[in-house]
């Protein structure tokens, strides 16, 4: 086989399983990635006005704008951070050592040591905050 015949078979193949993943997608409601939600942003508390900045200079980037995700991260205002799912610990303990990839198909979260303890604190305060105004409160996780 010649060089262009294989890049043809290698282009129309890749074309058809992008297709067919779509296709599943939509027929099984899943995908392989979040799309962005559409976010409320309530009045914020002081502490979650702090919140905002932090997580605008620290997390926005692969988390999307108030939470929303993005093509580069999940999104955080997703029932599957609720407080019974992902306790704030869990926020602490991710920026502090980085996460293993478990939920979404973005690979791992480097750990992020620039972050201190109150900015993360505070980008809790702001991530619970919006995850409340849009329905996402403590349930309790069961395996």
């Amino acid at each position: 086989m010649r060089t262009t015949e294989i890049i043809q078979i290698v282009v129309i193949s890749s074309a058809l399983l992008g297709g067919i993943a779509v296709a599943v997608g939509k027929f099984t409601g899943s995908s392989s990635a979040p799309s962005t939600a559409d976010i409320k942003v309530p009045e914020l508390s002081r502490l979650a006005s702090k919140g905002k900045v932090a997580y605008n200079n620290s997390c926005s980037s692969c988390h999307g704008e108030n939470g929303a995700g993005s093509q580069a991260g999940p999104p955080l205002v997703n029932d599957v951070y609720n407080p019974g799912h992902h306790a704030d610990e869990a926020f602490f303990r991710a920026v502090k050592n980085g996460v293993k990839q478990h939920h979404w198909p973005f690979g791992d979260m480097p750990p992020r040591p620039e972050v201190s303890q109150k900015e993360v604190a505070n980008i809790i305060d702001y991530v619970r905050e919006l995850q409340e105004a849009n329905g996402i409160v403590y349930r309790a996780h069961r395996m």
